[in-house]
């Protein structure tokens, strides 16, 4: 990462927070994916062979699943990221309150996104259930057309930046 103004910018220490949290928060999206899956499609639990696949997968695709938790983080810090730091009270750094804030909004977005079939059943084609390279591809572009449209943002590549605007 560039640093192109001042190391105390709110958006830099917000972008380091995110990045310290993404192993715990990786597997808080699995977790939640398992949990949503099991509300949605299977509320009795019956024990076939989709479901045996899914609740016992350990590790589930990092990459594939790092670039929909990296889009979240920048919808978040394009949402929150103002560059006015705050004045905190209570002793904490600005580093472990936007980690806690951006913690606690993580998990409200994997609970709401998880309510979405549509979200599930990309997330699932993309990183377990998928039977070629090219679907798991497609499945991976439709997520994150899913959750632009949930979050009524647009991403614009110009010049390899990538730009949030809203719709």
């Amino acid at each position: 990462m560039i640093q192109k103004l001042f190391p105390l910018d709110k958006n830099y220490i917000l972008r380091q927070a995110q990045t310290s949290l993404e192993p715990q928060l990786l597997d808080v999206m699995v977790k939640e994916l398992k949990a949503s899956y099991t509300r949605l499609f299977n509320p009795l639990g019956l024990m076939d062979n989709t479901y045996r696949q899914i609740m016992e997968t350990a590790e589930f695709p990092k990459d594939r699943i790092q670039v929909i938790y990296n889009q979240l983080a920048g919808i978040y810090r394009y949402k929150f990221g103002d560059n006015q730091l705050e004045l905190l009270f209570d002793g904490r750094s600005h580093l472990e309150k936007y980690q806690d804030d951006w913690a606690a909004q993580f998990v409200m977005w994997m609970k709401e996104l998880g309510q979405h079939e549509s979200y599930v059943k990309t997330m699932l084609r993309m990183t377990l259930l998928f039977d070629t390279e090219s679907r798991a591809e497609f499945s991976e572009n439709r997520c994150k057309s899913f959750i632009n449209e949930y979050f009524a943002l647009k991403i614009v590549k110009r010049k390899g930046e990538l730009k949030l605007k809203s719709a």
